[in-house]
Order: structure tokens, then C-alpha cells, then sequence
């Protein structure tokens, strides 16, 4: 299992790397996006998906679980199945769809779906250090599979 860890001493830094490795992210990866509230999982993700050439605003789509953004390089697919009661409720979703079709895929909060998640995936996961500053952040990213 490979790991590469990053630091960000700001919003601006977080968004810098989402913003590389949306990049360089090929159609049909999937990512996972693990952090606790305000860790800055949606900056990362909105550098992700302008790394992908999406000019659209991009929100965490909380309520909605899955939101599509098409107008990029390839499908950008966001997840946040941290309102999943039950992953079943992915099915109806139709998750498969969107992990192993031909955009990006990224997922927050996806420990909560582990048993769904394919084979190979990124993890990234965000965490602070209020040691380091209240704006530090580790990420850390794991290719899994």
C-alpha cells in the first residue's frame, strides 16, 4: 500500500492540492474523502473538481448524497453518504453507475460504505494538528487494492 502525506497550512493550500490531483485523476478512479466536520473536505473537493475543469460552484451535496457535474474534462461524481441510514440506500442511488463508470468518482465520509467500495480506490484522509496551527492539515493519501 503506497501513502504519501501532505501538509496545508491553509484553505488555499488544501484547495492547491485537490486542484493537482483532480489533475491528474483519470476516469474511473475512485476516491474517499475521510475528516471530521470542518476539516475542509468541501475545499478540497471544490480544488478537485477545478483540477477537473469544473467552473461550477461545488457544494457538499449533504441532503442530496450524490451530485453530478458534467461540464468538466469527465463526469465528476460527489458523494456525502454521511446521512446514510442504511447502505442499501446506495442501490437506489445507483452508486455502481457512478464507481464504475467513466468519470471521478469522489465519496465523503465513505467508512460508512466500506462493504460497497471497489476494489481499488485513493484514500484521502484530512485531519488537523492544533499543535501546528489552527489552519494545519495533514492529508494523507493510500491507494487501497
Amino acid at each position: 500500500m503506497k501513502e504519501v502525506v501532505y501538509e496545508s497550512f491553509s484553505p488555499e493550500d488544501t484547495l492547491a492540492l485537490g486542484r493537482k490531483i483532480g489533475e491528474k485523476a483519470q476516469p474511473g478512479t475512485v476516491f474517499t474523502l475521510i475528516g471530521d466536520l470542518g476539516v475542509g473536505k468541501t475545499v478540497f473537493t471544490q480544488g478537485m473538481a477545478a483540477g477537473l475543469g469544473i467552473t461550477e460552484p461545488v457544494n457538499s451535496p449533504t441532503f442530496t448524497i450524490l451530485q453530478i457535474y458534467e461540464e468538466g474534462r469527465c463526469p465528476f461524481y460527489h458523494f456525502d453518504v454521511y446521512r446514510i441510514g442504511d447502505v442499501s440506500e446506495m442501490d437506489e442511488i445507483g452508486y455502481e453507475d457512478c464507481f464504475y463508470g467513466e468519470g471521478v468518482c469522489l465519496i465523503e465520509w465513505a467508512n460508512l460504505i466500506e462493504e460497497i467500495l471497489p476494489e481499488h480506490y485513493t484514500r484521502i484522509t484530512i485531519c488537523k494538528d492544533l499543535e501546528k496551527g489552527f489552519d494545519y492539515r495533514r492529508i494523507t493519501l493510500e491507494e487501497i487494492g
